[in-house]
Formats: C-alpha cells, sequence, structure tokens
C-alpha cells in the first residue's frame, strides 16, 4: 500500500505538471505551484488527489504493519504513530484547502506540521529497520548497524538540510531575488541555490526511501528482535 501510494503520488504530480498552462521547470518552481487552482486550473485535481491517496495508502499501511506485528507477537517498528500523524496531516491538508484558509496560515501550519511527523517517523523507522538488518557485528565504528544506519538517514536528511541552506544563503545574501521562478533562469542562477531544486530531489529521495522501507519491513520485523530472543532464552 505505501508503494502504491508513492506510485499516485508521482504519477499525479506529473499529470499536474503536464496539464501546467505554460512552461514548467522543476529545477525553478515549486511543487507548489501545480497545487494551486488559479496556477494550473487544469491539473491541480490531479496533484492534490494524488497528495490525498498518498497519505491514506500511507496510513493504512501504517495500520497494518501495526496489527500483523501484534498479532504475530513480533515486535512493532518505532516510529509509526509520528508517520501515522503524518499521512493523515498530509492528507487533511491536501482534501480541506477551502476549510484551512479560514485559518490564518492553517494550511502552512498543518503542511509543516505533517511534513515533519512523517520525516522524523520515516528516520527513525530507517534507523531501526537497518539496525535489523545489518549484521550484528563486534564494536561500534565503521561497519556496525548503528554506522549505516546513520549513513543512510543522513542521505536522506541531507537533501532537506541543502534546501534550508539554500533558502537561508538567498535571504541573506540576495535578498533582492524574487521568490524562486523561471526569472531565475534567465538571470542566470546556480540551480543549487533554487529551493524548488531540492524539493524536488528531497521528495525523490524520500519516496525511493519509503518504497524500500515497505518492502523490507515485513520479512524484517517477521519475528522478535535478537535483543528480546536472547531476553527469551533460559540462563
Amino acid at each position: 500500500m505505501a508503494s502504491l501510494g508513492v506510485l499516485a503520488l508521482w504519477g499525479g504530480i506529473l499529470m499536474a505538471a503536464w496539464r501546467y498552462p505554460s512552461e514548467y521547470d522543476w529545477r525553478y518552481m515549486t511543487i507548489s505551484r501545480l497545487l494551486s487552482p488559479e496556477r494550473n486550473p487544469a491539473g491541480h485535481l490531479w496533484g492534490t488527489g494524488s497528495i490525498v491517496l498518498c497519505g491514506f495508502c500511507g496510513l493504512w499501511w501504517t495500520l497494518g504493519l501495526v496489527r500483523r506485528c501484534s498479532r504475530m507477537g513480533a515486535q512493532r517498528p518505532g516510529g509509526l504513530r509520528a508517520m501515522q500523524i503524518g499521512y493523515l496531516g498530509m492528507a487533511c491538508a491536501s482534501a480541506l484547502p477551502q476549510w484551512l484558509q479560514r485559518i490564518p496560515k492553517g494550511h502552512e501550519m498543518l503542511a509543516l506540521f505533517a511534513w515533519s511527523s512523517l520525516l522524523l517517523g520515516m528516520m527513525y523507522l530507517t534507523f531501526q529497520t537497518t539496525e535489523r538488518a545489518v549484521p550484528r557485528r563486534t564494536g561500534s565504528g565503521v561497519g556496525s548497524p548503528r554506522f549505516y544506519a546513520a549513513v543512510l538517514v543522513g542521505t536522506a536528511v541531507l537533501p532537506i538540510l541543502l534546501a534550508g541552506s539554500a533558502l537561508a544563503y538567498v535571504y541573506f545574501v540576495l535578498p533582492q531575488l524574487p521568490w524562486v521562478n523561471l526569472s531565475w533562469r534567465s538571470r542566470g542562477i546556480p540551480v543549487i541555490l533554487s529551493f524548488a531544486f531540492w524539493q524536488w530531489i528531497s521528495l525523490l529521495v524520500l519516496s525511493v526511501y519509503m518504497v524500500m522501507l515497505s518492502l523490507t519491513i515485513p520479512a524484517i520485523y517477521r519475528h522478535a528482535s535478537p535483543d528480546q530472543e536472547a531476553a527469551a532464552r533460559p540462563a
């Protein structure tokens, strides 16, 4: 279900980009432009609908994983509650835009809260899953499960940090620039300073991570953890 949600998300977003009334350059144009009824009247429903579908697919997947672990007596993965909140908030932020507009900055606050919850839950889940998947060895340096888990989490978070860094650089060093748009391209502004570029890269990276988690977690969490098995052995 989680992989299906990711597929629906990208299918809807690409359809929204295809129906955009003018040129759409993802390097200099944010995702929000595709979801705006004013800027994309013919394609915004494809984008918002795909986000809602992705949110409910992800929520269904996390709830099913909790039920499966409880039924099998296996350890429940950490981070699922935060992901459930994030997926639900993501769906609501897209499905209720008119209602949220009655609250000052309501849509932005809910979207930020949903994004943060989903990101934190996914990174925690990635860390725990990698720890369980990598064979345990003695020591705590390079080659240990924690090392590989930290590398994977850092790789996923890096594009988000770069997006924030680019935003801060433009705000403090190039305050005369307007919000990122196609005029940046004609001015020759490097793409690495574009928040839109890093936003798309972050979405791609997190989508890949979500698909990997959905395909590997059922097998990895099928049994009790090694620590639980050791504790259950008679002395």
